[in-house]
């Protein structure tokens, strides 16, 4: 380490010249001795729990990065989300736009590109989420840590809402083309491109079944496309597969309830809706629809579509189905100590 500090290596900017030292070191970000905090930002902006030995809360970067993938692909997801929705329902008005831009496909193409994109960008941080549901699957299923759960949620319920705010304020002038006027906003004309509600004609029952078969179906989708005993594609690809999940899904399931599948995606553009002028309209409709359909429905159907998977399909040993019981511990503690044994002699 000293010998790293008194001899700095050359900057390839500074000087063209090659240091004759620097074929012994290796990369910063590959020293096992150095500080993996590069600079002060580093250091900064990421956030550590409280630390019940110390009375102060510890800088570091562990656990605010994961939330803030989190945060950034679901805002992802709802920006090409709803920003489809907007496109494709404003443009049918002659007064934004002479040929509507956009059907039915293109509003299920945004939301599948949008969730493949948001997990791209945090699959390799926080593994992807960008649904409470999801994460909450792997919490009872999966032994996905419950101490992050809390701050998965508020990640991702956050990245929706400005996600939300960011499609409203780009759409802003054409939503009040639409409406009629800036002081106008009704939940039947643009309230429905952000939230999800469901067609008058519907049952709750009938509601809540949709978003509940469609979470199972892509919480299944997700467990088989990271399981490494089935004919999962390597990491990078997942999101590929969840693109193809999402676009069937809408296919499939939207025309009822919109397919929120996503208690985050419809949350978080929910509030905001009433914050920017829609009112309380947004959760009263249907008595608390909100309640019972978007939020309830994926939850309770990415629950009982991952323990089918796990009982039917899944072997790892990760999931509470295959948790090895008292026999089967003693047995493998039996046949590790009788192998070290030979080992040894």
């Amino acid at each position: 380490m000293s010998d790293i500090a008194e001899k700095p290596v050359a900057r390839h900017s500074e000087t063209s010249t090659p240091d004759p030292h620097s074929k012994h070191l290796v990369a910063f970000a590959d020293c096992e001795h150095c500080t993996r905090h590069a600079n002060r930002w580093s250091r900064m902006r990421l956030v550590r729990l409280l630390n019940l030995s110390t009375p102060f809360i510890l800088l570091s970067r562990e656990y605010v990065r994961e939330p803030a993938a989190e945060f950034l692909g679901t805002m992802i997801l709802v920006i090409f989300g709803c920003g489809g929705n907007c496109q494709v329902v404003l443009s049918s008005n002659l007064a934004v736009s002479s040929t509507p831009k956009g059907e039915a496909l293109s509003i299920n193409l945004g939301w599948a590109i949008g969730l493949a994109m948001g997990v791209w960008v945090s699959a390799g941080i926080s593994g992807g989420h960008v649904n409470p549901a999801v994460t909450l699957a792997f919490a009872s299923v999966r032994g996905f840590p419950w101490k992050k759960v809390p701050f998965y949620i508020l990640a991702q319920l956050l990245g929706a809402f400005c996600g939300a705010g960011i499609v409203y304020a780009n759409y802003y002038h054409v939503i009040n083309l639409y409406e009629g006027g800036p002081g106008i906003r009704t939940i039947s004309g643009t309230g429905d491109l952000f939230g999800t509600y469901a067609a008058n004609y519907v049952t709750p029952v009938a509601c809540f079944f949709a978003e509940f078969l469609g979470s199972a179906m892509l919480i299944i989708a997700i467990f088989c496309a990271t399981d490494k005993r089935n004919a999962s594609p390597s990491l990078g690809l997942v999101p590929l597969v969840l693109f193809f999940a999402l676009l069937g899904i809408g296919l499939g399931f939207g025309l009822e309830t919109g397919a929120a599948v996503n208690p985050a995606r419809d949350l978080g553009p929910r509030i905001l809706t009433a914050m920017v002028g829609y009112g309380r309209a947004v959760f009263n409709f249907r008595d608390q629809y909100w309640i019972w359909c978007p939020l309830l429905g994926p939850i309770l159907g990415m629950q009982i579509g991952a323990l089918v998977y796990d009982a039917l399909v899944y072997t790892g040993p990760d999931s509470i189905v295959n948790k090895p019981d008292m026999e089967a511990e003693k047995r493998h503690l039996d046949n590790c100590a009788y192998k070290n044994r030979m080992e040894v002699v």
